[in-house]
């Protein structure tokens, strides 16, 4: 006999057949089809009790997540001292620019100038939001913005 996908078959004694219950008396499992009489275990759906209590433990000891994560995503924090470091006299800071020095990760992101450190560079910043105070400073320098 050749084997093919037809002539496979499992072993005698593998498969158990269910038992069906509820299919007259002659069957052995016909009335009250081995649930016994009255109560709630003895009708539909009412077996699963003492599951739900030992679950109902399980969910208690889980803490409640608490607050929400917004959809918006913050800005990605740019300081003066790092825009003084990377940045030449008078070349325009773009997000591009500033991925390409490895200050941002992502231009996708909104860009955030912020006040920390100094600045002496003369800068032109496009596609980047700023703090009033960090635009104070690079206007004081003879920066400008582009928005």
């Amino acid at each position: 006999m050749t084997l093919s996908a037809h002539t496979i078959s499992a072993k005698a004694g593998t498969k158990k057949t269910r038992k069906r219950v509820g299919r007259g008396n002659s069957s052995g499992k016909g009335t009250y089809s081995s649930r016994g009489l009255k109560g709630q275990r003895s009708r539909s759906g009412g077996k699963g009790g003492n599951q739900l209590r030992s679950f109902r433990q399980s969910l208690l000891k889980v803490p409640k997540v608490r607050g929400f994560k917004s959809l918006n995503s913050k800005a990605q924090t740019v300081a003066l001292a790092t825009l003084e470091r990377i940045a030449v006299e008078g070349k325009e800071i773009t997000p591009v620019f500033l991925k390409k020095a490895k200050v941002i990760k992502d231009t996708g992101k909104p860009i955030k100038i912020v006040a920390t450190g100094e600045i002496k560079k003369k800068l032109v910043i496009s596609g980047c939001l700023s703090t009033k105070k960090a635009m104070e400073m690079i206007e004081k320098v003879g920066g400008s913005f582009k928005f």
